[in-house]
Formats: structure tokens, sequence, C-alpha cells
């Protein structure tokens, strides 16, 4: 391989890569469309120059049968009247308009047969141009989607989520810390509640104890105070008491003795 070839080779690749880049499917699609219905128009054109030259044709050929079927005629009357030279005559003009009409039978045959051919390509290109619309309205619906689709992935691609679901995640840390605060301040504030409440149930008591002291310190019906009454002596203190008797009762005999003395 040369390297003419090579460097040909070459550019028509980068061509070709250039070209597919910057085709869009929707300009492709109308750029086709509009290339067909240009191609139907001229197909139209072609069909109606056909048949222009087709009737041109018949028109020429039903001339060209008349005239033979005139001298025709024409012989026949002379052959009747006896002269067999105008009678030639008749028939040599019949052979002429004959041979024409026998040429421009065979070019209406084919003018016919063609014009029959561009017919059916018309009709077909028509129906191809009519398939053609719909399937681009399709395409150009499903270039569409595509590309929405293509840009919604784009831009969920390009969002940085690891930042937005720190930040998220950093608020909720600070929601839990606030709630935490404010729980433990609502858990304070019930202590102290609590703690008065004792206080309260603690000072009654006392009162209560107070007043209890209070009556059992005054008469009944007199108003005046009295002593308070001591308590019960408890088993001890008997005990000790009844210990003591005997030295006591010792005690005073040697008095009683000293004083006699």
């Amino acid at each position: 391989m040369g390297l003419f070839d090579r460097v040909k080779r070459v550019v028509s690749a980068n061509l070709n890569d250039l070209v597919s880049k910057a085709e869009d499917p929707e300009k492709i699609l109308d750029q086709a469309i509009i290339e067909m219905q240009e191609d139907l128009v001229r197909l139209r054109q072609g069909v109606a120059q056909a048949i222009a030259a087709q009737k041109r044709t018949e028109k020429q050929y039903n001339d060209a049968d008349n005239e033979l079927n005139k001298w025709q005629r024409n012989a026949m009357l002379a052959l009747q009247k006896g002269d067999e030279n105008l009678a030639r005559q008749a028939l040599e003009r019949k052979k002429s308009f004959t041979d024409t009409a026998t040429s421009l039978k065979g070019s209406l045959d084919q003018q016919t047969t063609q014009v029959d051919s561009l017919k059916r390509s018309l009709m077909q290109l028509e129906s191809k141009i009519s398939e053609a619309k719909t399937k681009k309205d399709m395409l150009k619906a499903r270039v569409r989607a595509a590309k929405a689709q293509e840009a919604l992935e784009g831009m969920v691609t390009g969002m940085n989520t690891s930042g937005a679901t720190a930040a998220f995640e950093r608020m909720e840390e600070k929601v839990l810390m606030q709630e935490a605060r404010a729980g433990a301040a609502g858990e304070l504030a019930g202590a102290d509640l609590e703690s008065q409440f004792a206080k309260l149930e603690g000072s009654s008591a006392v009162d209560d104890e107070l007043n209890a002291l209070k009556a059992q310190m005054t008469l009944p019906g007199s108003g005046t105070a009295s002593q308070p009454q001591l308590p019960e002596q408890t088993d001890s203190s008997q005990a000790q008491k009844k210990n003591s008797e005997p030295v006591d009762s010792e005690l005073e005999s040697l008095r009683k003795e000293l004083d006699n003395m």
C-alpha cells in the first residue's frame, strides 16, 4: 500500500468520524424527507411529461390510422369507378400512413408501458414518503427521549451526592444533640420540681409534729402551759435503779450511825 493511499484512508476515516459526530438525527431525518419530496416532485414531472408524450403519440397514431382508412376507402371508390390508376395511388398513400401508424403504434406501446411503470414508481414513492414521515415522527420522539434521559443521567452523575449526604449527616447529628440537650433540660426541670415538692412534704411533716407537741404542752380547758412530760424510763434505767437500791440503803445506815455519835 502506497503512502498516498494510507493518507487518503486516514483522511477519509477522520472526515467520516467528524461527519458522524456532527450528524443530528432530527435534522438528518428532516433533510431525508425533504430530499424524498424533491424526488417525488421530479418523478411527478417526469410522469406528466411521459403522459403528455404518450397522448401526443396516441393522437399521431389515431391521425395516421384515420388517414390510412380514408385512403383505403378512396382506393375502393376508385376501383368502383373503374379507375385502377387512381386506386393504385390511393393504396400507395394508404401504405405510407400504414407504415407511419405502425411505427407510432410501437412508440405508443412503449410509452404506455413507461407511463404505467412511472405511475407505479410514483405511487411507491408516495407510500414511502408517508411511511417515512410516520417513522420520522416516531424516531424524533425516541431521539428526544434519549436526549432527555442522557441529560438526566448527566445531571445525576454530576451531582455531588457525597457532599450532600455528609451535610445531611451533620445536620442529623446536630438535631440529635439538640434533642439530647432538650431532654436533659427537661429531666433537670422535673428533678427540681420533685425536690420542691419533697421539701413541701418534709415541712408539712415537721409542722404536724410541732403542732402535736404544742397540743401536748397545752392542758385541755386551762389554756396554761404545763411541764412537758418526761418520757418513760427505759428498761435499762429501771435495771440500774434496782441495782443501786442496796447501796443507797447501806449509805443511809452509815449516815444514821454518824448522827448518833
